[in-house]
């Protein structure tokens, strides 16, 4: 992070390896730290209580992203490469991450299937590169449904299957990987926000790769996102907004969609494109008043969007709060609200 201030470690121990589910528990019964933006104090409760900090009229804005097994496995000539795929660019092309033996950039990767792709040419930054596929479309999606696996990283040793990477109500295929905010909410906790008062909608952004390892991240700059806003969910915001009521973003990759839209028409309306949009402590937000997510590691950019909600002091004390009572990281870890 920019001169690494809000550096910290993260124990080995805090990495949730593990879905709670497979623990006999609930997605919901995750721990939840509860951040005041302004004063900064923190409450510690399990996710089910959720609605206890949510008043009637509130309205919780979900990305009903789909995850994609988007890590697929090819040879190029007798070597094994890994490919991750990042964005779809178009019918057949993708920004992809290639892992492996030294690839050649003219010869084509064989996949099972029938399927092959051929780089055509760097991605939107290093080191992404453009992947042709001989197919398109819906064989195309057919063909990753098939073969492809869940990206998984270091921290996670076993191969759990998809449905451990989808949130409950995610219903658009698209993102490579989690929109892993919402993975804590059940159908059960959803009806009882409901029968509080809160509203529940839904908009899309396809989350591209988090990380493309040997220390390197994305910059938000050049890793532009497909987002969808529909007009459902701007009537429900505006009107919760003309009410003097929350609008609380369940995700960082919602926080991007619904601030893009605000940055590139002046106002919350129905759009859909491409996002560059990079939050940082400098932003100030213009719709979303709070935000679901979970821990994020010091070198994400995530962690800079958190600084548009809270000053970077007092996110420090949070995270250092959350070591020091053993909070879970990443996709199968615990959960924050800032309100």
């Amino acid at each position: 992070m920019n001169g690494h201030s809000t550096s910290f470690q993260i124990p080995s121990r805090l990495n949730a390896t593990t879905p709670i589910e497979l623990q006999g528990l609930e997605r919901d019964d995750v721990k939840l730290m509860v951040l005041d933006r302004e004063y900064g104090k923190c409450e510690h409760t399990v996710f089910k209580n959720l609605p206890d900090f949510l008043h009637e009229g509130d309205v919780l804005v979900f990305n009903n992203s789909r995850t994609l097994p988007a890590s697929l496995k090819g040879k190029q000539g007798n070597r094994n490469v890994l490919v991750r795929l990042s964005r779809k660019r178009s019918g057949n092309t993708w920004d992809a991450l290639i892992l492996g033996d030294v690839h050649q950039a003219g010869e084509p990767i064989d996949f099972p299937g029938g399927v092959s792709g051929r780089i055509k040419g760097p991605g939107s930054e290093s080191p992404l590169v453009q992947l042709e596929f001989n197919k398109g479309d819906s064989e195309l999606m057919d063909f990753i449904f098939k073969y492809g696996e869940p990206i998984r990283y270091e921290y996670i040793s076993e191969p759990w299957p998809l449905d451990y990477y989808q949130n409950v109500y995610g219903s658009v295929p698209g993102s490579v990987e989690m929109a892993s905010a919402g993975r804590a909410f059940t159908w059960r906790l959803l009806q009882a926000l409901k029968e509080k008062g809160v509203g529940i909608v839904f908009i899309q952004l396809h989350a591209g790769l988090s990380y493309y390892g040997n220390d390197r991240w994305p910059m938000p700059k050049h890793h532009p996102e497909d987002y969808r806003v529909s007009p459902e969910a701007v009537n429900e915001i505006l009107h919760a907004k003309n009410r003097g009521k929350r609008v609380i973003a369940v995700g960082t990759t919602v926080v991007r969609a619904l601030e893009t839209v605000m940055t590139q028409h002046g106002q919350l309306q129905p759009a859909e494109g491409v996002t560059n949009l990079y939050i940082t402590g400098d932003t100030s937000l213009q719709i979303v008043d709070g935000l679901i997510t979970g821990l994020h590691e010091p070198e994400a950019s995530h962690l800079n969007l958190l600084k548009a909600f809270m000053s970077e002091d007092k996110l420090r004390h949070a995270y250092q709060t959350a070591l020091a009572k053993n909070y879970k990281w990443h996709e199968f870890g615990d959960m924050n609200i800032i309100l």
